[in-house]
């Protein structure tokens, strides 16, 4: 069966996603920003808890582990090489890794940029990327360089295209002002830009979303062409000194 994945709004913008196997009634988490939503969600469906995974150390993607291992007995995978700044692993991955939850194999991805160690766990169909591929945008670079940033984007981008890209914030609606300040008449970004406005007013949420979409629409992902260099005046640019600019530009809109 294909994976059924439920998103939970946490905090004010973040997002954590489960997902359960209705073979064996193993059930997983992609990052704990929070608990009470997640409880919430779980008690909603009579679910328990069995697998933690989480991408990176940041505290508004972790804060809500020890309460949800402390009430379900989770065990918890993260990136081996972050180790000493995630909560204690029960399982520790590194990049190229695969790991089996749920019925599902996973491959690690090493996508740091945002963070040194942020990891992304890619099934067939689905990729949980959190803070590095986002919605129309891609996290802040933080602790990696611009171009260590631009080489985890390009793995990603690299995937099927029909992959769903799951990601930990809601952002779309300003990285699509953003967007639109780049590429101003991309057609199919104006058409998702309407449709972004659209659901946010709705109260719904823009993630996940499709990685062909990406790929049409966000300018982080569109670094490389030559029609998005002539766009912000850098026709001989190396790719990583595009997304370098962009990604600069992003920061300061």
């Amino acid at each position: 069966m294909p994976l059924e994945v439920i998103t939970v709004p946490c905090l004010s913008d973040n997002y954590a996603f489960l997902f359960r196997s209705a073979e064996s009634g193993e059930t997983a988490l992609v990052d704990a920003p929070e608990a009470a939503p997640i409880i919430a969600a779980l008690d909603d469906r009579g679910w328990g808890l069995d697998w933690i995974l989480l991408t990176h150390h940041h505290a508004d993607h972790v804060d809500g582990v020890e309460e949800l291992r402390k009430k379900y007995g989770a065990k918890v995978v993260g990136n081996s090489a972050d180790s000493r700044r995630l909560p204690k692993l029960d399982v520790s991955v590194s990049d190229g890794d695969s790991l089996t939850v749920c019925g599902e194999q996973f491959k690690i991805l090493d996508v740091s940029g945002h963070t040194i160690g942020h990891i992304a766990f890619i099934a067939e169909g689905h990729a949980f990327t959190a803070d590095s591929l986002m919605a129309l945008g891609c996290g802040r670079v933080f602790e990696g360089t611009h171009e260590m940033m631009w080489n985890s984007l390009k793995k990603l981008a690299a995937l099927d295209p029909d992959t769903i890209i799951y990601s930990g914030h809601e952002y779309t609606e300003s990285n699509a002002r953003f967007a639109l300040s780049v590429e101003p008449e991309n057609d199919a970004l104006i058409a998702r830009s309407e449709e972004i406005m659209r659901l946010r007013k709705a109260g719904k949420p823009t993630v996940p979303s499709e990685l062909a979409d990406e790929l049409r629409t966000n300018p982080f992902l569109r670094a490389s062409l030559p029609e998005t260099k002539l766009l912000i005046n850098m026709p001989d640019a190396s790719d990583a000194e595009a997304f370098a600019e962009i990604r600069m530009r992003k920061d300061n809109f």
